[in-house]
């Protein structure tokens, strides 16, 4: 309805995808391109300036496509998690995901076969069908950085400063989707809306009884018994420092949104003596 076309509109202007006069912007036009989210375009035009293009394209492909882990059969599900532990990754779902892929990949190159690469993923409990999807996806997103010229960086998965670059990418994006967990067990309530979310069973922090405080997410259900999918450990500081001050300020008062600004006044007391001046 008008609701959620004033909401998308809201969206890319917190974005910078639109100018002074609602047209889009050059930085819109480009993030136009892709047929993706435009949340996932802006992290990818951001992995550009941060050098991680080549990971953060795999993270848009594996989660535009459909969710590639198996709902195991009754019986079978502390094998498929016990599989899973295989690709979890300690920094968050998204870079699970990566491990996933490349895995996949790799699978692909050792096994020419068709069956032996739907073997492979069935011992796993992934879906054949879903990553052989992310593979066209990422394939396609490719394509499109060639065609508007876009630098895609090598690959570099595993270094710390990789992955640094990988969380500002995301957060430049999805500065919208944080939540805090607000009491050590896995309630999350969001920046956005007053509203609690568990983590989604499927999170490979589900397993590892780490339950990190604040936390990046690709999208909220609530039919799936108001949960957040797709799920990565963010610092308070390194969302201070990517939010656009024009969204923090419009957000909604709240213990989650105090604790960001104390976080922000920390990072920036000149700007904010500043603003007390005024």
């Amino acid at each position: 309805g008008p609701e959620s076309l004033m909401q998308a509109l809201e969206d890319l202007d917190y974005l910078a995808a639109l100018d002074n006069d609602g047209n889009l912007s050059e930085f819109g036009i480009i993030m136009s391109e892709f047929p993706l989210d435009p949340k996932l375009s802006k992290s990818i035009l951001a992995s550009c300036e941060f050098g991680c293009v080549d990971e953060m394209l795999t993270i848009a492909a594996m989660v535009t496509a459909p969710n590639c882990f198996l709902h195991a059969p009754p019986g079978t599900e502390e094998i498929a998690f016990t599989c899973w532990r295989k690709f979890s990754h300690p920094a968050g779902d998204h870079f699970t995901l990566i491990n996933v892929f490349n895995a996949f990949k790799e699978a692909s190159v050792n096994n020419t076969s068709q069956c032996n690469n739907e073997k492979w993923c069935r011992d796993y409990f992934l879906s054949c069908s879903a990553l052989r999807m992310a593979e066209i996806i990422r394939a396609e997103l490719v394509e499109i950085m060639k065609r508007i010229e876009l630098p895609i960086s090598e690959p570099d998965f595993g270094s710390k400063e990789n992955m640094l670059r990988i969380k500002k990418s995301l957060l430049s994006g999805y500065f919208m989707h944080i939540a805090r967990d607000v009491d050590g067990s896995g309630n999350y309530l969001m920046l956005t809306h007053r509203q609690v979310a568990q983590l989604h069973p499927f999170s490979s922090y589900c397993k590892t009884r780490r339950i990190p405080e604040w936390v990046l997410f690709h999208e909220f259900s609530i039919l799936e018994d108001n949960s957040i999918r797709v799920v990565s450990e963010i610092s308070p500081n390194l969302f201070a420092e990517l939010v656009p001050q024009y969204y923090f300020s419009n957000l909604p008062p709240s213990e989650n949104k105090e604790i960001l600004q104390e976080v922000i006044n920390h990072l920036s007391p000149v700007s904010t003596m500043k603003e007390e001046q005024k």
